[in-house]
């Protein structure tokens, strides 16, 4: 779905005219047209707002150009209830609301992810434990959160 549309469903969705989806971010009713119409798209503040006031992530606005996964465990974001939470209420992309909330880290150390995943992930190989350790630790090194503690 393109960006004008998204937000026109959005709109509408909410039951508001452009007026007052212009006044909710605070831009002209010219400009929610605008968008609607495929002209312009939204600065980066303005999807800020609109985020914020709609409750979508900025990735769903922009049509879900990209494929986010939490950067410390790995799961795919596929969901905004999946995303986390500044403690402002804003999104943040890069992590689930699992591994991070309220500004604070789920697991102070790979280790804690890694025995958390090692006895929750289901195991229908009975792989030994150290074998599937060694292979989540082997994912989670690659992922952003991970490589920046290294």
């Amino acid at each position: 779905m393109e960006i004008c549309e998204i937000l026109k469903t959005l709109r509408e969705k909410n039951g508001l005219t452009q007026d007052q989806m212009a006044e909710r971010v605070m831009v002209t009713r010219q400009a929610v047209s605008r968008w609607e119409n495929g002209e312009t798209q939204p600065g980066t503040d303005t999807l800020r707002i609109l985020s914020r006031e709609f409750n979508v992530s900025i990735n769903t606005l922009l049509g879900s150009p990209r494929q986010l996964y939490c950067q410390c465990c790995g799961m795919p974001l596929s969901e905004d209830d999946y995303i986390s939470r500044e403690p402002d209420g804003n999104f943040n992309e890069d992590y689930c609301k699992w591994c991070y909330a309220d500004g604070k880290f789920a697991y102070a150390t790979k280790d804690s992810l890694l025995d958390f995943l090692v006895g929750h992930m289901p195991n229908p190989e009975n792989t030994p434990d150290a074998e599937r350790r060694k292979l989540f630790d082997g994912q989670l090194s690659q992922l952003k959160h991970w490589k920046e503690r290294l």
